[in-house]
């Protein structure tokens, strides 16, 4: 206990501004303040220990089920009748069409509205308006958005049940996660470069695109990815856009690098606007039936999206930390 013996001199400093309170009180008061750190960090450990043992039992139950399904066989079999012969070829090649379309849509927009918001727009009402709408589309459920998706892109602008009507809903979905992380990512450049970049005569653009972008880059990057992990493992707003559930092709029918050869306007002209599944729908429909082998399918089908998931944050960190170190301060 000696050591929280403090001076009146110190007292003073623990305690600008405020009545003088004698050393016993203000012993008392930081006892309590450690008492209380040390009751809160128990218990966050606690909670963080209830989380793994949860996710690390689930996990082992997923993949004792479904790890020896997941074989060559499972990749190239298209949705059967019959869970033996049941596969995730057209729901992960879905997967992949919609993702990629997410990102040409999703990426421009969320980077130049950051970047707009954050450099170039007026500090007035209307921009502060704007800020907190972002701020709370990030918190809109993901069915809201696939309500939106259904009567804006697959009614109003008729792009059907295609991939395209998915991706912009997608995109939709993940703009105000990008928008907010490219923001985050601008406002940790040090307003120091700016201002000896503006100083040296630099025009705003020019600071923007050889200073800031450069040294944001890493925190974009590692959001926009994380943004799109949310949107592969997303059910919700494409089952409301109504994606298929049993889809016994690949969109465009393009199953290989020699199928985009022999006909590559198949890429803009049929694949964008075809039927699709993604790998949670087909999750979602072999669970819901009752034969226990298309369990076991589903449960391979969840190692895979876990892999993919696990491998678009895995890529974001390793960026991040490449990009870090690569970066123009320590050039």
């Amino acid at each position: 206990m000696s050591s929280l013996n403090i001076s009146s001199r110190e007292n003073q400093e623990l305690f600008p501004g405020k009545p003088t309170r004698s050393l016993g009180e203000n012993n008392s008061t930081i006892e309590r303040s450690h008492r209380y750190g040390t009751i809160f960090k128990w218990v966050a450990v606690g909670a963080a220990s209830i989380a793994v043992a949860v996710l690390a039992v689930l996990l082992f139950d997923i993949f004792t089920d479904g790890a020896g399904r997941v074989n060559w066989e499972f990749f190239q079999n298209y949705p059967s009748r019959h869970p033996e012969g049941a596969g995730i070829k057209s729901a992960l090649y879905g997967s992949i069409w919609v993702i990629v379309f997410t990102v040409i849509i999703s990426l421009p927009l969320g980077i130049g509205a950051a970047f707009y918001l954050e450099e170039f727009a007026p500090k007035n009402r209307l921009t502060e308006i704007i800020n907190i709408n972002i701020a709370n589309l990030a918190a809109v459920p993901s069915i809201v958005y696939g309500i939106l998706g259904l009567a804006l892109f697959v009614r109003a602008f008729s792009l059907g049940r295609s991939v395209l009507a998915g991706a912009f809903t997608m995109g939709l979905l993940i703009l105000p996660i990008i928008i907010i992380a490219s923001r985050e990512a601008i406002r940790g450049v040090p307003s120091s470069v700016r201002e000896a970049s503006m100083g040296l005569g630099a025009t705003k653009w020019q600071t923007v695109r050889h200073h800031v972008f450069p040294q944001a880059f890493p925190g974009i990057l590692t959001g926009t990815i994380l943004a799109l992990s949310r949107a592969v493992g997303e059910t919700a707003p494409l089952i409301m856009i109504g994606a298929l559930t049993f889809v016994p092709f690949v969109p465009g029918n393009i199953e290989s690098l020699s199928d985009v050869l022999s006909d590559p306007l198949a890429l803009i002209t049929f694949a964008p606007f075809d039927g699709f599944t993604v790998l949670p729908i087909q999750i979602f429909n072999w669970v819901s039936r009752p034969e226990a082998a298309f369990h076991v399918a589903a449960a391979a089908a969840i190692v895979v999206l876990l892999a993919i998931l696990l491998s678009m944050n895995a890529l974001a960190i390793f960026l991040r930390y490449r990009f870090e170190k690569k970066g123009p301060q320590n050039r």
